[in-house]
């Protein structure tokens, strides 16, 4: 007789991850992920004690994704430091992990231990723009105050419904990141 195939529980980890970021927290139920997965219930208490469990995991792969594999993939990419700061920008902010980094901001602001773990993440996060902006500037409080800058820029600018005039939203977030890594903008200013 062969045994019945279960669902893994990585399966169940993406798809608690999918109903975060497209719902937020409360859209995390165990009903609905099976649904989803196309299995029943029952495989994922073979996995998990409950609910809980299942969120802790999500944070576990959200923050290894974000921050450890980010880390490592800038790392066997090389270079500069200030390249090394713009990839983990992009890599962080992808079409992937931003959906989901949004949502964890969602839900740390109802949920202290979600607020705790968001804290270690962004400080890590914060840390390599420090060391970027260390590399051409010494003063430690505008090393601060920059690195706030690109970090708030990054985040804020998923929520700014403002236009550009005359430039696309890329554009002006280049230029921005231009100033606070004291690059030169490409070209002369319009």
């Amino acid at each position: 007789m062969m045994g019945t195939l279960r669902t893994p529980r990585e399966k169940w980890v993406e798809q608690g991850l999918r109903a975060l970021a497209s719902g937020g927290v409360d859209a995390v139920r165990v009903d609905v992920l099976a649904k989803a997965l196309g299995v029943t219930r029952g495989g994922f208490y073979g996995y998990f004690a409950g609910r809980d469990a299942l969120l802790a995991e999500m944070l576990d792969a959200w923050e290894r994704e974000a921050t450890d594999d980010v880390l490592d993939r800038i790392e066997q990419e090389g270079g500069e430091i200030a390249d090394k700061a713009r990839l983990a920008g992009r890599l962080t902010f992808s079409d992937r992990l931003l959906p989901i980094d949004l949502a964890v901001r969602d839900w740390a602001r109802r949920d202290h231990d979600v607020a705790e773990r968001l804290r270690r993440v962004d400080n890590k996060r914060m840390q390599l723009l420090r060391e970027a902006i260390g590399t051409f500037c010494a003063d430690p409080q505008e090393v601060e105050a920059r690195a706030l800058l690109a970090f708030c820029g990054a985040i804020g600018s998923h929520f700014l419904a403002a236009d550009h005039p005359g430039q696309t939203r890329a554009e002006v977030i280049a230029r921005a990141g231009d100033i606070i890594l004291n690059r030169p903008p490409a070209g002369p200013p319009a």
